[in-house]
């Protein structure tokens, strides 16, 4: 018997549950498949989340051929058969519709392998449906980036998860056989992660524990939070068979490192290591928590983890490793500061609510004589020939005077001395 996750894969938009913002009915993959003219974009989001389903129920719905393909297992022998049977079936696909070309996990592909996609997608000979669940600026090439839009797929939420759980006990068989009666629903949810195949693969796992253990063929089945932890426990990787726990390990491990405990931060860098993830996956997330986590407060945690970004990259495993743990430990043990992290998300929100705000004439550049006559560059104060390379001018918009975004940290040594420096130049602005 197929696994559950697999008997209830949907086959159409209306029986498919979330990602309503891309599928619902303002959607813009929707919008696409109801015009009947869907352009090639990648997919990316965690695993369980539908990006294979919703590749499948485009394909079914423009009625058009569908070819699959796996980054794990594919070269670029099998990349250009696909575009070699498309080429030499044009009237065939003419008549149908161009082919939809599905590479599962792309980000796996190399720079050669995508290569040899750029020329079918841009001549339309396919249209590529990718999905990752890397984030594709990192992994997939810049040309083939600028032929496919990008649509961020989400965890499944609560009322999503509970949809699934609900469509499980009423659409397949065996479990309407089986009797059951979810009276507890929390650890399922909270296992799942919002990932839909794992929490199907739970749920089917915990009826057949129950099954194995009843007395009686016709005793209801009652799942609790206490049963499905019990099912877990007796087979924890029973329900992670393609590894979607990796991002349940991650982030323990950058929570780790947040919270000053290198020992956490260690065990859960060997259980990645050990589970066979990639090297750079964790030097990336690295780079970003010494950005995030440690920022102002030790600026050398930063050079840290892009110096292991780079040693990985050139050595390889299982030296790898060594460069790994020292930069996990060096910024778990680091002072902490979110202060940079805040100020660009704060500035950021601002722009949004109001837009392109007029640059004060002084510090705008002045390269040609109409806009110096314009007043461009007119009264700019060259802070270095003043005492201490400071003189006080205004740097923000009109509209945007007095707005503060970086707010400091002052509880290490480092974001103090940067604190202390912005009081002597601009006084009472950086009273905290």
């Amino acid at each position: 018997m197929k696994p559950l996750a697999e008997r209830l894969r949907p086959q159409t938009l209306e029986d498919y549950i979330g990602q309503e913002h891309l599928v619902g009915p303002d959607g813009v993959i929707r919008r696409m498949i109801e015009q009947k003219r869907v352009a090639s974009f990648i997919l990316w989001g965690p695993p369980g989340v539908g990006k294979t389903t919703l590749a499948n129920i485009i394909a079914k719905r423009l009625e058009v051929p569908f070819h699959t393909l796996s980054a794990v297992t594919s070269g670029v022998k099998d990349v250009r058969d696909v575009i070699l049977k498309a080429r030499s079936n044009t009237g065939l696909f003419a008549q149908h519709g161009t082919p939809i070309l599905f590479i599962d996990e792309i980000h796996r592909f190399s720079k050669s392998q995508q290569d040899s996609l750029l020329g079918a997608v841009e001549q339309g000979i396919v249209t590529l449906i990718g999905a990752t669940t890397e984030n594709p600026s990192f992994e997939v090439i810049r040309p083939l980036l600028s032929r496919c839009q990008v649509y961020v797929l989400k965890s499944l939420g609560k009322d999503d998860l509970l949809r699934l759980l609900d469509r499980a006990l009423t659409k397949d068989l065996w479990l309407r056989e089986q009797d059951v009666e979810l009276r507890e629903t929390g650890a399922m949810l909270r296992q799942s992660g919002g990932d839909a195949r794992k929490l199907l693969n739970i749920l089917e796992l915990t009826v057949e524990a129950a099954l194995s253990a009843r007395t009686s063929e016709t005793e209801k089945i009652v799942v609790t939070d206490a049963l499905v932890l019990k099912s877990i426990q007796q087979n924890p990787l029973a329900y992670d068979k393609d590894g979607e726990m990796h991002y349940d390990i991650i982030s323990a491990f950058i929570k780790s490192i947040r919270g000053s405990d290198p020992d956490a931060a260690l065990y859960y860098l060997a259980r990645m290591i050990e589970g066979g993830e990639d090297p750079l996956f964790i030097a990336r997330r690295l780079v970003i928590s010494a950005s995030e986590d440690v920022g102002l407060a030790n600026p050398n945690a930063l050079l840290m983890a892009n110096a292991c970004f780079d040693a990985v990259q050139k050595i390889g495993m299982p030296e790898g490793r060594i460069p790994l743990a020292e930069a996990t430990v060096y910024l778990a043990t680091s002072p902490k500061s979110n202060s940079a992290y805040q100020a660009i998300d704060e500035a950021l929100a601002f722009v949004r609510r109001t837009g392109n705000l007029e640059v004060p004439l002084p510090i705008r550049n002045a390269p040609t004589e109409l806009m110096k006559e314009l007043g461009y560059s007119d009264g700019y104060l060259y802070s270095h020939d003043f005492p201490d390379h400071f003189v006080e001018q205004q740097f923000l918009p009109d509209e945007a005077l007095g707005q503060r975004f970086w707010h400091a940290q002052p509880h290490t040594a480092a974001e103090a001395r940067l604190w202390e420096q912005m009081k002597r130049c601009w006084g009472t602005r950086y009273e905290q």
